[in-house]
């Protein structure tokens, strides 16, 4: 797989819904010496998501959807965006503020030193954090018990497979068919998988993760939901990998 040169285009994407109360102030703290350019897609915000959008810098790039997609519909957007815009890394920053922007430059320098096609920002690392952080006890154990699960079914060994801070290389994202992929919160999963399916490298770095009442979190019910489908794209993976029933996800 190619590496990322030195003079690599750095590009943060932020899949916006509902985030009048944070984005400003996430966008503010983007360490802007590591990074080339923003892009914020908004799909369809019911508050003033993109009026606060459109008074920002102008060096932040602004995608409207004119109808709700979803979590996954969005972060497609963002990805094609950034891909036609030419970046060679993408890192997705909620604008939630639930994510430290300052942590953008250690995201980005295993892909930029090219040991790496896909970085996660781990909470789960360093011993205690997540709860530290404010993590419902509810999504702990779900998290703990679903990435046991999906480390069993993928043969990996990840401290975590469901944080939403992530950085991508372009190679990455020109070869894994994420467009196939779900318009919701399975959307992430899904994305995983298809890097462990076809070989990308991926490494993990510790993350501290802040919530608040200002987080676009996932709601007990919509927690199940993503855990079912969750699990049901690892066994559909399982089943494509044994020839017992392709899937168009895990194919090139």
């Amino acid at each position: 797989m190619s590496q990322a040169s030195p003079g690599a285009k750095v590009v943060v994407v932020m899949p916006a819904r509902n985030a009048a109360r944070t984005l400003a102030r996430t966008v503010e703290r983007i360490p802007t010496e590591c990074v080339d350019e923003v892009i914020i897609v908004d799909d369809k915000s019911t508050d003033d998501t993109l009026a606060i959008a459109r008074r920002l810098p102008q060096d932040v790039h602004l995608v409207w959807h004119p109808h709700n997609v979803g979590y996954g519909g969005n972060q497609k957007t963002c990805y094609l965006e950034a891909l036609q815009r030419g970046a060679d890394v993408v890192v997705m920053l909620h604008p939630d503020g639930q994510y430290e922007p300052s942590l953008i430059p250690s995201m980005i320098e295993p892909i930029l030193a090219g040991r790496a096609d896909l970085v996660l920002g781990s909470r789960f690392l360093t011993p205690g954090a997540a709860l530290a952080g404010g993590m419902p006890r509810w999504k702990y154990a779900a998290n703990r018990v679903l990435t046991a699960l999906e480390n069993h079914i993928l043969g990996t060994d990840y401290a975590e497979l469901h944080t939403g801070y992530r950085a991508y290389s372009r190679d990455l994202l020109l070869s894994v068919p994420w467009l196939r992929n779900s318009l919701d919160f399975a959307f992430d999963s899904e994305l995983l998988f298809q890097a462990v399916h076809f070989g990308h490298r991926t490494e993990e770095i510790p993350c501290r993760t802040i919530y608040d009442d200002d987080d676009s979190n996932i709601s007990f019910r919509q927690g199940v939901v993503y855990g079912t489908k969750t699990l049901w794209a690892a066994f559909r993976l399982v089943l494509h990998r044994n020839g017992i029933l392709a899937c168009r996800k895990y194919q090139p």
